[in-house]
């Protein structure tokens, strides 16, 4: 499937900002079942100082914006080739080891409940049969509710809720899987939803590594394995390892973000 993608983060100040920084992962690689064919990330209302791979693959773009600026606008769109794998991207790694996914982190923290889910599916030999048990036990037990969480939500917590958005449904899967010494990440990127182009928000979901196949991807959200319908960002221990955009900024002002996303056919 071809997909056509434009993603707009415009960010205004009620005041002037002195200085901000913003670090983007906005830009998808060419993996095995993703081939990138066009892309483009422009910065208005600011420049990029550096660009780099940063520890988990991610192609990475450092921006400094220009001082006293009211607005920044962050474009990224291109044209993606996605073919469904079943959610196996395979054998694929980069400089980080497999342990280091198995490490926990303040949002994927396991807490009673977690463990009550990872003591329910131990002792399982089938990887593969356990983790889509996994992904169907989280999409059961945390309703998608946009706005119930937010960024720092951890897994725990989304848990007890029993809501959440994709972004909990990902870590809480991660922290079971690692839980059940399964090394697993959480990706960003972006899904194309039937009769939806325009959205709000990127998407995320984990990927979890079988001996065998490599990693796996699951979408306990959509209760799926990834198909051509999804297109990836980038990969980490968590959210914000693989936020598409993150940063800092110094002055007093309210921050308004308005994201538009387009996914098309």
């Amino acid at each position: 499937m071809l997909l056509n993608i434009r993603h707009v983060s415009h960010y205004s100040y009620e005041n002037p900002v002195p200085y901000a920084v913003q670090r983007l992962r906005l830009r998808p690689p060419t993996v095995p079942g993703q081939n990138v064919l066009e892309w483009d990330v422009a910065v208005e209302g600011g420049a990029p100082e550096v660009s780099y791979v940063d520890g988990f693959g991610n192609k990475t773009d450092l921006v400094q914006h220009h001082r006293h600026v009211t607005e920044i606008v962050i474009t990224a769109s291109g044209k993606v080739e996605v073919e469904d794998r079943a959610g196996v991207l395979g054998r694929v790694y980069g400089t980080a080891p497999l342990w280091v996914f198995e490490r926990e982190t303040e949002l994927t923290m396991p807490g009673e409940r977690l463990r009550e889910i990872a003591a329910g599916l131990s002792g399982r030999t089938d990887r593969l049969s356990l983790l889509h048990d996994l992904m169907t036990t989280v999409h059961t037990a945390v309703q998608y509710i946009p706005g119930a969480t937010n960024v720092s939500t951890d897994a725990e917590t989304a848990l007890a809720a029993g809501q959440g958005v994709c972004q909990d449904h990902s870590h809480v899967f991660l922290s079971v899987a690692r839980l059940l010494g399964i090394p697993a990440r959480y990706v960003s990127g972006y899904l194309s939803m039937e009769g939806v182009e325009d959205q709000t928000a990127s998407h995320a979901w984990a990927e979890a590594h079988v001996d065998g196949l490599g990693w796996v991807g699951f979408d306990a959200a959509n209760n799926i394995c990834p198909n051509d319908r999804y297109v990836r960002l980038a990969t980490g221990l968590d959210y914000r390892d693989a936020a598409p955009i993150s940063g800092l900024r110094f002055g007093r002002t309210e921050e308004n973000l308005a994201v538009l996303i387009n996914v098309g056919q």
